[in-house]
């Protein structure tokens, strides 16, 4: 997409609707829509386009001449440069009715779909500190406010630990205070960074790949507990002993300190070997009585509580009564299948990350649930007719699967042995409208809720429930 060379400036221009990936929509005088970042519906405002092409235009509002009623005052001050919370400047109302909204015009006009009445979305009780992980990245060259660009003053400390700006993989934007995981997050966080700038541990600079200090991953679960993992660059021992050693004694309500050194390209840890500095190498999170350990590297819902109200409604939607075989695909940890398994007779469940499984497995033990079994494979080739011999037909499919939704392979497999319900749980409803669109011949939309499990963000959950004509 080339940029536009000769950018247009449109005026007085209302903004009318919040779209896909949290950006709003207004339409230009020639008819064609324009795509902006910096606005909230209700706006009226000068644009100014960025890029153009054929049917839409990308713009930025660059005068404001009346503000939305559905506007609010973001409560942080990182806002207009961090993109971590792009509808911050949206009262939660409104943000709940847009997110709803997105759902049931993806499930009509990409699925074709029938639906019932739709249930109201669930909003969150918590509307920040909702978050259990955060990723933090270090930088000994932080992005630069446009203010401190312009700025005759020289600047001295560069150093960042922070989120990367939006576009920019070499960008850290340096974060005082987060308001998405609650304390002491931004205290463990601002002490590592100030202790690496007063003992002069060099910060990372992703486009050399040098320096020693990377990443910081911080849990803090429902039940309190805390993990902390420090991502190093290179070993080097002393200054590696001295930043642990000073956040346990700091911290010392830390329950798992861990680091790994990590010297390749990227910084995911899920190839490194992550090594126990203090404490122990897992937590624990709870819901209903049931414990699930989670370790570095484990998934598990980023937002503990609203998980458990998703949860509550898959097991709604299922209506179990306890005589039932259950398939859990994309069973992750194997949360749903737990959570679900006093209701059925078996729950058999599937993950492509082994990880993942040997975590499943262990959980299971821990709280006692004999009836569920959990494979380790690619859904659409473990999901096949030596499975099914081997387990029956299910009653019931539960699937949950990454946001671009099941392969053609699993959905044409699950048409073919036609279990009598299939809830479908979903964080992206424009996979999940296309892949229901494949069964509407066989099933029929019952139920349809979304879940908003991330406030502040355009992203929300929709669990639909489809039973056999």
């Amino acid at each position: 997409m080339a940029k536009n060379s000769n950018p247009t400036i449109f005026e007085n221009i209302e903004i009318i609707d919040a779209g896909a990936k949290g950006k709003t929509i207004a339409k230009a005088p020639d008819g064609r829509v324009i795509f902006l970042t910096n606005t909230v519906p209700g706006d009226i405002v000068d644009i100014r386009t960025g890029k153009k092409r054929k049917a839409y235009y990308e713009g930025t509002a660059i005068k404001f001449h009346t503000y939305s009623n559905k506007r609010t005052e973001p409560v942080c001050k990182h806002f207009e440069y961090c993109g971590g919370c792009k509808w911050q400047d949206m009262a939660y109302e409104h943000q709940l009715a847009y997110k709803e909204k997105e759902v049931t015009n993806n499930l009509i006009r990409i699925g074709h779909l029938e639906l019932p009445e739709v249930t109201p979305i669930l909003g969150c009780e918590k509307i920040y500190f909702y978050r259990n992980k955060m990723e933090f990245s270090f930088s000994n060259s932080r992005w630069l406010t446009f203010d401190e660009i312009n700025s005759e003053e020289e600047i001295e400390n560069r150093n960042a630990c922070g989120f990367h700006i939006a576009g920019m993989w070499d960008k850290i934007l340096d974060i005082e205070k987060c308001h998405l995981q609650e304390d002491p997050s931004n205290q463990i966080r601002n002490f590592i960074k100030e202790f690496g700038i007063e003992n002069k541990l060099d910060f990372f600079n992703p486009r050399e790949q040098s320096g020693l200090l990377r990443t910081i991953m911080l849990r803090i679960s429902s039940t309190g507990e805390i993990m902390v993992v420090i991502q190093f660059f290179k070993e080097d021992t002393k200054k590696r002993e001295a930043l642990l050693n000073a956040i346990a004694k700091e911290f010392p309500q830390i329950t798992s300190l861990l680091y790994v050194i990590n010297g390749k390209g990227n910084d995911t840890l899920y190839d490194q070997n992550i090594i126990l500095f203090k404490g122990r190498d897992y937590i624990f999170e709870e819901m209903e009585g049931l414990k699930f350990k989670i370790g570095p590297k484990s998934f598990y819902q980023t937002n503990s509580t609203q998980a458990y109200e998703l949860y509550k409604i898959t097991r709604d939607f299922a209506n179990l009564k306890g005589d039932e075989t259950v398939f859990d695909f994309y069973t992750g940890t194997g949360t749903i299948a737990q959570f679900i398994a006093k209701n059925a007779r078996k729950v058999i469940g599937v993950e492509s990350v082994p990880e993942a499984i040997e975590d499943a497995k262990q959980n299971a033990q821990l709280n006692n649930i004999t009836n569920v079994e959990f494979y380790a494979g690619d859904m659409k080739s473990v999901f096949n007719n030596h499975f099914i011999e081997t387990h029956g037909r299910p009653d019931v499919i539960i699937t949950d699967p990454p946001r671009d939704g099941m392969h053609k392979d699993v959905i044409e497999k699950i048409l073919e042995i036609s279990p009598k319900k299939i809830v479908y749980v979903s964080c992206n409803s424009a996979t999940q409208a296309r892949d229901i669109s494949l069964m509407k011949e066989q099933y029929k939309i019952i139920k349809t809720q979304a879940v908003d499990m991330f406030p502040q963000t355009h992203h929300v959950e929709n669990v639909v429930l489809l039973e056999l004509k």
